[in-house]
C-alpha cells in the first residue's frame, strides 16, 4: 500500500509538473499576439524545427483574429524577413555586441521583424518600429535583452545611409550572400555557372515578391468571359507570351475569396507548370499517368487539354494529399482523373500513351515564391534526390507505350536534377530518343540540349526543367 501511496505521489507530482509547464508554454504563447509577436512566432519555428514556412503562415493567416490589412502586413513581414535574411542577419553582426548567430531565437527574429520594418517598409514611423520591439522583447525575455535590442536598432537606424557591405572585388562570393541574401555554397554555384552579372540578375528575380498567376479552366469557361470577369472587378491582368491559357494579375489580391475561384473558372498556378503538360502533347481519348501529382494542378491542366476525354490516372503516396487532390479537381470540375493513394514506383498497370514524372526536387527555381527552401537547402540535399529522380525516370519508362512520350520536369534549375539524369538515362536506355521541346513551346525558353529550361531573371516566372523522352521500341 505505502509503495502504491509513493507511486500515486510520484505520479501525482509529475503531472503537475506537466501541467504547470503546459500552462507556462500556453502564456508564453499568448504573448505571441498581433502582427509582429505571430510573425516572430513563426520565423522561431521556420528557423528551430522542419517546418516549411508556406505551411505555418496558411495556419496563422486562417486561424488568427487579424483583420485583412493586419493579414497582409504578417504576410508581408514574414516572407520580407526570411527573403532577406541573409542581408538582415549581417547588418545585425556588425552592431551586435557578440556573436548574432548564437543569440535566443526570440530575439534574433524580433530584431530581424523590426530591422526588416525599418529598411524595407516606409508606412510605420522608426521609433514607433524600436518601441513595438524593445516592449515585445521585455515580455518575453526581460528588461537586459530589451536593453540591448533598443541599442542595436537605435545604432543601426543613426547609421543606416552609412552601411556596408562586403566588397565584391576583395570577396565576391561574401558580397553576394550578404547584399543579396543567399547562402554562400549557391553563390558560388550559380557564379562558376552562370557569372557575376546574370547570378546577380536571378537573385534579384529571387528576392522579388511573387506575381501571382492564373490558369483559365476551359472545362467551365470560355476565354472571351474569363477575361470579361477580371475586367468587371477592376483586376488588371497580361496573358502570358509562353502560354496563352495562362494570366499574370498585377496586383496581389485575395483571389480564393472571389466566387469563381470555389465556382472553378480558374487555377492558381505559375506559368512554368505548364510547361510539361505542353511537353506531353496529349490528344482527347489519350491514357495518361502522373506519377507525382498532388496537389493535381498539372492532373487539371491536362484533363483541360484532353478536353475532359480519356483517362488521366494520378497518383501520390499519401492519402491525405490524395484527398487535398480530389477537392481541387472537383471545384475545376474534372472528370477524367483517377486518383490512386500509392507509391509511384510500385505501380503497375497497362501501358500509357504519355507519362509524366514531376519530380521531388530542391525547388531551387520556386525562391520567389519560397524563400525558406533556400536556407534549408545544402549541396547535399541535392546529391541525395538525384537516386530516387533516376528510379522514377527508369519507372516511368517501363509504364509508356511504344511510339509513346515520357515527360521528366522539376522546379530546380540544378542541372544534377535535371539534364544530368536526362544524360544518364539515354546512355543506358537506347529504345528511347529525347524530343526537341520547340516543336511544342516558344523556343526562347529552350535550352541548346532541346530541353526546357525557364530561368526566373530572364522569362519572369519560376525556374523549371522539363525534358520530352519518345519510346522508339
Amino acid at each position: 500500500m505505502l509503495i502504491l501511496s509513493g507511486a500515486f505521489t510520484i505520479f501525482r507530482s509529475l503531472s503537475i509538473q506537466r501541467i504547470t509547464m503546459a500552462l507556462e508554454h500556453h502564456s508564453v504563447e499568448n504573448l505571441f499576439t498581433g502582427v509582429r509577436g505571430i510573425a516572430v512566432k513563426i520565423l522561431n519555428r521556420v528557423e528551430r524545427t522542419e517546418s516549411y514556412m508556406e505551411k505555418l503562415l496558411d495556419y496563422e493567416l486562417r486561424h488568427s483574429d487579424l483583420n485583412g490589412q493586419d493579414k497582409a502586413l504578417l504576410y508581408e513581414i514574414v516572407h520580407g524577413v526570411i527573403r532577406w535574411m541573409g542581408r538582415l542577419d549581417w547588418i545585425l553582426s556588425g552592431f551586435y555586441k557578440g556573436q548574432f548567430s548564437k543569440a535566443i531565437p526570440v530575439l534574433k527574429n524580433a530584431l530581424r521583424v523590426a530591422l526588416y520594418q525599418v529598411m524595407f517598409l516606409d508606412k510605420i514611423p522608426e521609433y514607433a518600429i524600436v518601441n513595438e520591439a524593445v516592449d515585445f522583447v521585455k515580455k518575453l525575455q526581460g528588461q537586459k535583452p530589451a536593453d540591448i535590442t533598443n541599442a542595436v536598432l537605435r545604432n543601426i537606424i543613426r547609421s543606416k545611409n552609412g552601411l556596408r557591405y562586403p566588397d565584391p572585388n576583395e570577396n565576391l562570393i561574401s558580397y553576394l550572400a550578404a547584399y543579396y541574401s543567399h547562402p554562400s555554397w549557391l553563390a558560388k554555384r550559380w557564379v562558376e555557372r552562370y557569372g557575376r552579372e546574370n547570378v546577380e540578375a536571378l537573385m534579384t528575380a529571387n528576392n522579388e515578391r511573387p506575381t501571382l498567376t492564373l490558369r483559365i479552366n476551359q472545362l467551365k469557361v470560355d476565354r472571351q468571359e474569363f477575361e470579361s470577369l477580371l475586367q468587371s472587378v477592376n483586376l488588371k491582368y497580361s496573358v502570358s507570351q509562353y502560354n496563352k491559357d495562362f494570366y499574370k494579375l498585377q496586383i496581389l489580391t485575395n483571389i480564393q475569396s472571389w466566387q469563381y475561384f470555389s465556382e472553378g473558372y480558374f487555377a492558381i498556378q505559375d506559368e512554368s507548370t505548364g510547361m510539361p503538360c505542353l511537353l506531353l502533347d496529349v490528344k482527347p481519348g489519350m491514357r495518361v499517368l502522373d506519377m507525382c501529382a498532388a496537389p493535381g494542378g498539372k492532373s487539371a491542366y491536362i484533363a483541360d487539354l484532353m478536353n475532359n476525354s480519356g483517362e488521366v490516372v494520378a497518383l501520390d503516396k499519401f492519402e491525405s494529399r490524395v484527398k487535398l487532390m480530389q477537392s481541387n479537381l472537383e471545384r475545376l470540375g474534372v472528370g477524367i482523373v483517377k486518383m490512386v493513394a500509392t507509391d509511384a514506383l510500385e505501380f503497375e498497370d497497362e501501358l500509357f500513351d504519355r507519362v509524366l514524372v514531376d519530380a521531388p526536387c530542391s525547388g531551387l527555381g520556386t525562391l520567389s515564391k519560397k524563400p525558406d527552401i533556400k536556407w534549408k537547402r545544402d549541396l547535399l540535399d541535392i546529391k541525395k534526390l538525384t537516386p530516387l529522380q533516376t528510379e522514377l525516370l527508369e519507372k516511368a519508362s517501363s509504364l509508356v507505350k511504344v511510339g509513346g512520350a515520357v515527360v521528366y520536369s522539376t522546379c530546380t534549375i540544378e542541372p544534377e536534377e535535371n539534364f544530368g539524369i536526362i544524360e544518364k538515362f539515354l546512355d543506358e536506355h537506347k529504345n528511347f530518343m529525347l524530343d526537341d521541346a520547340s516543336k511544342f513551346v516558344v523556343k526562347t525558353v529552350v535550352d541548346e540540349n532541346g530541353c526546357i529550361q525557364s530561368l526566373p531573371y530572364r522569362d519572369k516566372m519560376d525556374g523549371a526543367f522539363s525534358a520530352r523522352l519518345i519510346r522508339k521500341e
